[in-house]
């Protein structure tokens, strides 16, 4: 079955791309713990590998995997999501100029910042599409993107941020971690790298902190970043590879079991009293649904985000009083999670402060819906008599 392109991605997935491997057919790979490799007599290296830090077999399994499922020609893992994408920064070149969203992943954006004053780098930020049109009529050299972009889910179409990227001269790289290849494969709509924090839905299971890129060309540019994981050491530990290769065979199930709930939940919720809004790309009402309904294919992702009538003080109070829900950073695992964000990023923040994010698992939606019901009418203000 290895490699099969008439099946489909959920069968490679569930089966690991049917790999068995040699002498043994293992149904599960083993753990590969090696950090050197013996040379030939001649100097040779027969086996293809010099050190584990720059290339482990510990690693193929999941890299092999993802990189079939985006649609990719290679893929390298790291160290944490952080890890991939800082080793994307340090690919540029003195003077590069990148163009980045407002509106992303909170410790990202901040070390982009620092990044760029530290190294003379040039950067600029966009709201919005016709902002990012604005910004690249002059020559860039990497647009990232994010979509949908956390913690209050705006869209970007992946496909016009491609053609205005390639225009200015730039690469583009996708943060595609809320979507996962299940429902977005941003190489397909011309983005040159996608990047995902693989410690979430990737894993799944909030037991691995790890990070992975794919890229669609083996350009020098490409080179350029497998060198920055190589010689900077944020590699990923061989047990840790390996229980990622693991949570990506039931990828499939858990990520539509929890965008199945999520939709149901934001429904619900659209209208409810104890909110200003509900923020999910799969309500029409969300102004970048008719992206999403082009470029994410069977489902809108598990995130969500609640805005609770009252303010901080009245958001605070729900994830309070939430009793299923868990009150912890991350997402995209098999226990739905709550979160009062604003206070959480701090300083400076650009979330709303009245503003509750979700990450919903894959329990029962009803006990899911409940709880969130009962965590708001525990906030409400009393009745005056």
């Amino acid at each position: 079955m290895q490699h099969d392109d008439t099946l489909a991605p959920a069968t490679l997935a569930a089966q690991g791309l049917g790999a068995t491997p040699m002498p043994h057919r293992d149904i599960v790979p083993p753990i590969h713990l090696a950090t050197t490799f013996e040379r030939a007599e001649d100097g040779s290296l027969p086996g293809g590998r010099i050190y584990a830090r720059d290339a482990s077999p510990a690693y193929d399994p999941a890299e092999a995997l993802l990189c079939k499922l985006e649609g990719g020609a290679e893929a390298a893992l790291f160290a944490s999501g952080m890890a991939a994408a800082s080793a994307v920064l340090l690919a540029l070149k003195p003077g590069a100029r990148i163009v980045a969203p407002h509106d992303m992943y909170w410790s990202l954006r901040n070390w982009m910042i620092g990044f760029a004053a530290n190294w003379q780098i040039g950067l600029d930020f966009y709201a919005d599409s016709a902002e990012l049109a604005a910004l690249l009529q002059h020559p860039a050299d990497l647009v990232w993107v994010e979509t949908p972009a956390n913690p209050t889910w705006e869209i970007t179409d992946i496909a016009r941020a491609t053609d205005l990227a390639h225009a200015a001269g730039a690469h583009l790289v996708v943060d595609s971690t809320v979507p996962t290849p299940v429902f977005t494969r941003p190489l397909a709509l011309g983005a040159d790298v996608v990047m995902h924090s693989a410690t979430k839905y990737l894993n799944g299971h909030s037991d691995v902190v790890a990070g992975v890129l794919v890229t669609r060309t083996e350009d020098d540019f490409w080179a350029r970043i497998k060198t920055a994981r190589a010689a900077g050491g944020a590699v990923l530990g061989p047990f840790e590879a390996w229980l990622l290769n693991r949570g990506l065979r039931t990828l499939f199930p858990r990520v539509r079991t929890a965008a199945t709930s999520a939709l149901r939940i934001a429904q619900h919720f659209e209208h409810h009293p104890g909110l200003v809004t509900v923020l999910y790309p799969g309500l029409p009402a969300h102004p970048g649904h008719d992206i999403a309904c082009r470029q994410m294919e069977g489902g809108f992702g598990a995130m969500l985000s609640l805005r609770v009538k009252g303010g901080e003080a009245a958001a605070r109070q729900v994830a309070g009083a939430a009793r299923i829900f868990r009150r912890a950073t991350s997402l995209g695992s098999v226990e739905s999670l709550i979160e009062h964000r604003g206070p959480i990023e701090g300083p400076g923040t650009r979330c709303p402060l009245d503003l509750l994010r979700i990450s919903v698992g894959i329990e029962d939606t009803a006990d899911l819906i409940t709880d969130l019901e009962q965590a708001l009418q525990a906030a409400a203000p009393a009745p005056t008599l």
